[in-house]
């Protein structure tokens, strides 16, 4: 009887979806504005406007930019808008089924071919300050951060989430390595330097010259130390990198 009860219950388990049924892909209609939406939507659908395919690729990959190389320039440059449907699907895709259907929609419409690649590259680790850190843990309940040019508010964050903030940020990879396994509030304020963050760390294209900021506030790497008792300490490692071998623009639908 035990036998026939997981013999059913098998058979009624829903199947992993590996790839979307429904595909539609146009070019994105020029946004000064430089707007983009990546939404994963009840009934199993997946909805992209203003998008690179870059930025599809870090999804899809769970990398950060810096990590993704090769191609031609539309791939970081030109935009796309993209709806997605898997049938039968009542609620969400969890992640871990959405990128592999995200990597085989870029097979099938862009042709994209890529290989994985590990490469010695200098990276940061994330320690705690001989003196201690200044993070307040969390009593809140839900998860919420927002952030501007030079800022982050943070509220029931942990340690690997700011280090994969601060890697897309500064462009290189950030390690965890303060032993701080709890979940905190913070404030972080600092005065960026050229080329940090901005929206090419995202995965978008480079908009016009950034808004004057007054640069008289503190380094990205300051505002940790000063601000956290955080401090990033420059080091080498393996840093492992997505290569384009081919692409191409896909097909009307």
């Amino acid at each position: 009887m035990r036998f026939l009860i997981l013999a059913i219950a098998l058979a009624q388990a829903p199947t992993e979806h590996k790839e979307f049924d429904l595909v539609s892909i146009k070019p994105s209609a020029p946004d000064e504005r430089n707007r983009f939406l990546f939404q994963n939507l009840p009934g199993g659908t997946v909805r992209i406007a203003g998008v690179p395919l870059r930025m599809i690729m870090m999804q899809a990959f769970d990398v950060k930019a810096f990590q993704i190389t090769g191609g031609p320039d539309w791939v970081r440059m030109d935009r796309w808008d993209i709806q997605a449907k898997a049938e039968g699907v009542a609620g969400r895709l969890p992640r871990a089924e959405e990128n592999p259907m995200l990597q085989a929609l870029m097979r099938d419409r862009f042709q994209l071919q890529v290989h994985r690649a590990t490469k010695e590259m200098p990276i940061y680790a994330l320690v705690v300050e001989k003196n201690g850190s200044k993070l307040v843990p969390s009593t809140s309940s839900q998860r919420h951060s927002q952030g501007g040019l030079g800022s982050i508010a943070v509220q029931k964050g942990g340690m690997n989430d700011l280090a994969s903030w601060l890697s897309g940020g500064l462009g290189r990879v950030v390690i965890d390595k303060t032993g701080l396994s709890g979940e905190y509030d913070y404030k972080l304020e600092w005065t960026p330097e050229p080329g940090e963050g901005g929206p090419e760390s995202i995965g978008l294209p480079p908009d016009g010259p950034r808004p004057h900021v007054d640069g008289t506030g503190p380094s990205i790497f300051t505002a940790v130390q000063e601000q956290l008792g955080l401090r990033l300490v420059s080091q080498k490692g393996p840093v492992e990198m997505v290569v384009i071998d081919r692409v191409e623009k896909p097909t009307a639908n």
